[in-house]
């Protein structure tokens, strides 16, 4: 049995042994063959030398975490305790900022598959993202648009979705229209205001440089010199899938984001991004990005939540 004290430096220990010691816990759930006592900015590990060595290196990799994005949740210790913690950390491309936004928050694609669509994006004009709640798509896609307005590659943002929620109908909302529909559109206002400063935000929207309305107003457009994002692509009909794609203008980038269990449609109609994943997965020139449970982002318990659903699917 071997004893080590190890120093913890150069970062205040509590950002990494997390809230409440959240991170401390999954460390000694991962470890349970070692006897771990953190004390101020020293931690002691008691066990064999193998695996006291093998601590060591996780330990330095959520410190390397920490350093190298400023925050370290209980979802990427998740991640970073993994047989490839390693390459979680040291994907290609990892260190691109996207946007400098609000209060300088530095807006980065933060797991493996976010960064394929961040590629994915670059590379192709027309870009599927597909996966659970939380894996980052619309976040991601959406500083996407903002970078290539920033950079004047376009100079439009349209963001879209399909106005249609789990059992709910636009006729006994109250208020006008745009109270109506705002609801339906508030996470993309909501990814907006992390990374435009309020007044440009506002004057974007105003000027129509940024155009956020659900999908039945994109019919008879044609939509070029923008980069546009059709968001919650689940729950547009097949009809709806094709009169969006056949929008796309000689100079514009589509992004399209959608999570396959998550249908909301009435039974009789069939989904779009199902319909478009089918006919379209093998298409020259459109890309396929599938984001999984390892990109979740939000709370450590919607990645638990999601695998119960799944398994209870399954069965």
């Amino acid at each position: 049995m071997q004893e080590k004290e190890i120093q913890i430096t150069g970062v205040n220990p509590i950002e990494i042994f997390g809230p409440k010691e959240g991170n401390l816990k999954l460390l000694k759930k991962k470890f349970r063959k070692l006897k771990l006592i953190a004390r101020g900015e020293m931690i002691k590990v008691i066990g064999s030398q193998s695996e006291i060595e093998s601590f060591e290196k996780k330990l330095n990799l959520l410190i390397a975490h920490y350093h190298k994005y400023n925050r370290l949740s209980e979802s990427n210790v998740d991640n970073l305790l993994r047989d490839n913690g390693a390459d979680y950390l040291n994907s290609e491309g990892a260190d691109a900022v996207l946007v400098y936004g609000n209060s300088g928050i530095k807006v980065k694609a933060r797991t493996a598959n976010q960064r394929k669509l961040v590629a994915a994006s670059d590379k192709h004009d027309l870009t599927f993202a597909i996966g659970p709640a939380g894996t980052g798509k619309t976040y991601t896609a959406v500083a996407l648009a903002v970078r290539a307005l920033k950079n004047k590659e376009v100079k439009r943002i349209i963001l879209t979705r399909p106005a249609v929620e789990a059992g709910e109908n636009l006729g006994f909302l109250p208020g006008d229209l745009k109270e109506k529909l705002d609801p339906y559109m508030q996470p993309l206002y909501d990814a907006l205001m992390d990374m435009i400063p309020p007044e440009k935000l506002e004057y974007y929207i105003d000027s129509g440089v940024i155009q956020i309305a659900p999908l039945a107003f994109m019919r008879g457009r044609t939509l070029d010199n923008a980069f546009v994002i059709l968001d919650e692509a689940q729950n547009a009909t097949i009809s709806q899938m094709k009169m969006f794609l056949t929008r796309m203008g000689e100079s514009a980038k589509f992004i399209i984001t959608g999570d396959v269990s998550q249908i909301d449609l009435p039974k009789h109609q069939k989904s779009g991004l199902v319909k478009a994943i089918g006919l379209l997965n093998k298409v020259e020139g459109i890309s396929f990005i599938y984001l999984d449970g390892n990109d979740i982002i939000r709370h450590k318990l919607v990645k638990n939540i999601i695998q119960a659903f799944e398994s209870d699917k399954d069965k």
